[in-house]
């Protein structure tokens, strides 16, 4: 296991994608466990060095997994009294910096690591995206991939069953070496009901024997209708492996690209406000 330093987790955080909180002592008076300055990442689910431990370092990271609990980028300022209110020893004060940096928005899942999908990774890997890649085969990965820090590669015998560990509104691409296998992931996916993108790859006969299949089991018709099967753009013809990669990630980029900004009008009071840190700095 690699102990990494704030620094590094936060570069390593961001380019897989991933929320986190960097936490920064911005101000201390009198005896605290570290100086100003020190800082500490938090993620969901570790947490990359320290600022002193105790009972502070406690209510910080409560305060931060809150933060990762919102989804959305922001600044908040803390103060502390380590003696009154935390019963720390030291007695001292301190003011904590939050800066929540969330998640990428575009979360994709990709099955299968045939030829299309050897082909589709690579272009995917370089958007602004954290991609699951799964596949019942773990020889079919290809070596390489490791440079990309937003792809994880999963093998899995039952691959619908990694759709659970996807956040809400997340691309899905089906392209399995079976197709039982495609129709199990689609069902769940579909099931599911909360995708932004739900491709498949099959010819006309699979297809409209999936559609078939769906509605004998009540799969709502209109999540169905949904699907985007054939998958890729028609403007994008083709049948190699890249053509169709290109044509599929082309069809993933107009919907993300489409999807409507949720403006955030209340940025202004999101952050720390100037007079606050003005007086802060003005104590030390």
């Amino acid at each position: 296991m690699i102990i990494m330093n704030w620094n590094s987790a936060a570069y390593q955080l961001s380019q897989q994608g991933k929320a986190y909180v960097l936490v920064t002592l911005v101000g201390v008076s009198g005896s605290t466990p570290r100086n100003s300055g020190t800082k500490m990442v938090i993620s969901k689910d570790q947490i990359f060095d320290t600022i002193g431990g105790g009972h502070l370092e406690h209510k910080t990271i409560k305060h931060a997994q809150k933060m990762l609990a919102s989804g959305t980028n922001g600044q908040h300022l803390e103060h502390f009294q380590l003696g009154a209110n935390l019963g720390q020893c030291c007695g001292g004060n301190t003011s904590v910096l939050f800066e929540c940096f969330a998640a990428v928005g575009v979360n994709i899942m990709v099955f299968g690591a045939g030829h299309v999908g050897k082909a589709l990774l690579p272009i995917l890997a370089q958007l602004p995206c954290q991609i699951t890649w799964v596949d019942s085969r773990e020889a079919q990965f290809p070596n390489g991939m490791s440079s990309y820090h937003n792809v994880e590669q999963v093998m899995s015998e039952t691959p619908e069953s990694e759709i659970a560990t996807m956040p809400p509104n997340s691309y899905f691409v089906v392209m399995t070496h079976n197709h039982q296998m495609d129709f199990d992931i689609t069902q769940a996916i579909l099931k599911r009901g909360n995708f932004s993108y739900l491709g498949l790859i099959a010819s006309d006969t699979k297809w409209r024997r999936f559609q078939q299949r769906f509605k004998h089991r009540d799969i709502d018709p209109k999540l169905v209708e949904r699907m985007n099967c054939p998958i890729g753009l028609d403007q994008v013809s083709g049948k190699l492996p890249m053509e169709v990669a290109v044509s599929v990630a082309a069809e993933i980029i107009n919907i993300y690209q489409s999807a409507p900004k949720i403006e955030d009008k209340q940025m202004s009071a999101q952050g720390v406000h100037w007079k606050e840190l003005k007086q802060l700095l003005a104590s030390q």
